[in-house]
């Protein structure tokens, strides 16, 4: 009888080594293939087209193209090829996919961004060069093939808008996008990177200088460092003209500059002009504005000289019913070029020795800061948090997907570190901070909408209607009052910025928040950010039904906390809180 215990007692200790055993090999196996496919983007297949998420941002230019057999026996193209006909598109490549228990946590409120990971497994900086057999011919899509051209940062070869997609970027994804802004040429750049534009320079440089790999579309040449991949983009269906008109906006009538001809570098005289031909001939030029005074068309960016800060009554452009229009005052346009003075962006070249935070509560408006900042500067933001969603392209079709979202957040190499983190031990690791402070009502309903919705969308009905609605009102209005209160009372160095102040006077707002960051800039500069400002970082769709989800309770709640802040800002020597916030 005890022989066959010693056996059983024997085979039972194998087979728990033995699971021990392959317990282990399979959590090792599972990790090494949740590594890889983090870092390697999978081949390209369907997926269903979505809307243009992609927005002018800065210096760190886009692209990505495809080399054509026919472009490498011609490499050098000139500029002035006929434009093709229209072709179908192409199918645009799948999204690589990523660890999902990374991406679906929390990017905005109380999880710190792990660094460490994404720095191991993240993106490098240049995309891999591609394998000789690697590159092909681009198949659909709008454009046409010319060649590949030498950028540079400082002076690029296509000047009109500017995107980046750090994940998805294909050939067909960047001329959609310049074809639906009216551009000529789209061209790719170090697999992420596109730039738009109408004009190029005669000659090119050989195509094998375009070897990196689109980050969206495996096998895939796109560009290079400092070399683009340019398409010559075809025009849109007739059906779809229409959209390029709707992006003339008109900015108002003004009067003209003493000195026209010095402020206005382009012109154009015509018999009968309209603000459609004048726009259409400023947006070959790559000018944002378009001046039109009778029959003679102006192009021009904004100046100190022409600021377009002091609108006049229309009639005086002769817009009312048969009102006269005078000569000294002309309207003027917004095209659909983008202004791209202030579209560079890059790190600081050394570690700052000054640690700045950007903290706000959340809903305060702190993305649309940062893009402010970062146009205006020229140096990336970072972030405490890691949100892939700003990261890869901005909020939406926004200016500024933000590449310092996803660098280490203590790193010192970003201008500044957005933050909504209230603690002492939080606030006391920087050294100085420009504290956003937005109307508590405005702000709650950003916020809910933000988590209802996300960054650009709103809440539903049903949402508003639900008991989340006033629990959240009731935890987050205590927390607007605490986050003022906490960087007030252990913030070493600060500079309180209100959200109204930014939107009614842009220029001397911002012009404070760069001096305080110890940046010198130009007015040109701070003016592209002006005539650049919205950007794509504000909601769309329906609002909800009810513009006043606020009751009694809730607004005597909040009201009190309003007084609180209020007091506290005077004792700490500012002017308090601007007078819409304040209860009569």
């Amino acid at each position: 009888m005890a022989k066959p215990s010693f056996r059983l007692q024997k085979l039972l200790r194998r087979t728990r080594f033995l699971l021990f055993f392959l317990s282990a090999a399979y959590l090792m196996t599972g990790s090494l293939l949740l590594l890889q496919r983090a870092r390697v983007a999978l081949p390209p297949g369907p997926r269903a087209p979505g809307p243009l998420q992609a927005l002018p941002v800065a210096a760190v230019a886009l692209g990505v193209g495809l080399l054509d057999s026919r472009a490498l026996r011609a490499p050098r193209v000139s500029p002035d090829l006929p434009l093709g006909e229209d072709v179908p598109r192409g199918p645009p490549a799948r999204a690589r996919p990523g660890p999902r228990w990374l991406r679906t946590r929390n990017p905005e409120l109380r999880q710190p961004r792990r660094g460490w990971f994404h720095h191991f497994v993240g993106d490098p900086q240049g995309a891999p060069a591609l394998r000789p057999e690697a590159p092909g011919p681009a198949v659909g899509g709008r454009g046409t093939y010319v060649g590949c051209f030498s950028d540079s940062g400082r002076d690029r070869t296509l000047k009109g808008a500017v995107f980046f997609d750090l994940r998805k970027m294909t050939v067909s994804h960047c001329q959609d996008a310049c074809a639906e802004r009216s551009y000529v040429y789209a061209g790719l750049e170090a697999g992420a990177e596109c730039y738009c534009g109408n004009r190029l320079p005669v000659t090119s440089v050989g195509p094998e200088a375009c070897n990196h790999e689109c980050k969206g579309e495996k096998g895939s040449a796109c560009g290079g460092v400092g070399r683009l991949s340019v398409y010559r983009v075809q025009e849109l269906q007739p059906g779809s003209r229409k959209r390029e008109w709707r992006t003339v906006t008109y900015r108002g009538c003004f009067r003209l500059p003493e000195n026209g001809t010095h402020t206005f570098p382009d012109s154009l005289l015509q018999p009968n002009a309209t603000a459609e031909a004048c726009s259409g001939f400023c947006s070959q030029k790559e000018f944002p504005l378009a001046v039109l005074r009778g029959r003679e068309c102006y192009c021009a960016y904004p100046t100190p000289q022409f600021s377009l800060r002091d609108a006049v009554d229309s009639s005086l452009c002769g817009r009312g019913p048969e009102a006269p229009r005078q000569a000294e005052y002309c309207e003027v346009y917004q095209t659909p070029v983008q202004d791209t003075r202030c579209t560079d962006r890059r790190f600081l070249p050394t570690k700052s020795k000054v640690f700045v935070a950007l903290s706000s509560f959340p809903g305060a408006g702190n993305t649309w800061v940062r893009h402010l900042i970062e146009h205006a500067t020229g140096f990336y933001t970072g972030s405490y948090y890691f949100d892939g969603t700003l990261y890869n392209k901005g909020a939406s079709p926004a200016p500024a997907g933000f590449k310092g979202e996803k660098d280490h957040w203590r790193s010192r190499r970003t201008i500044c570190v957005k933050t909504h983190e209230s603690g002492r031990r939080e606030i006391e690791m920087f050294d100085s901070a420009i504290l956003l402070i937005r109307n508590p009502y405005r702000s709650l309903v950003a916020e809910f909408n933000r988590k209802c919705a996300g960054h650009l969308g709103y809440a539903a009905d049903r949402n508003w209607k639900s008991k989340e609605w006033p629990d959240f009102v009731n935890s987050y209005a205590a927390w607007w009052s605490s986050h003022v209160l906490d960087w007030l009372r252990y913030g070493k160095r600060l500079l309180v910025v209100h959200y109204e102040d930014l939107r009614r006077s842009l220029v001397p707002t911002l012009r404070d928040m760069v001096a305080f960051l110890n940046v010198s800039v130009s007015e040109e500069r701070l003016l592209c950010v002006e005539n650049n400002k919205e950007g794509s970082f504000w909601r769309r769709g329906r609002r909800p039904h009810d513009p006043e989800p606020f009751t009694p309770e809730m607004r005597a709640l909040i009201d009190g906390y309003i007084r609180t802040v209020d007091r506290a800002l005077r004792e700490h020597g500012g002017a308090g809180l601007p007078g819409e916030y304040v209860p009569r």
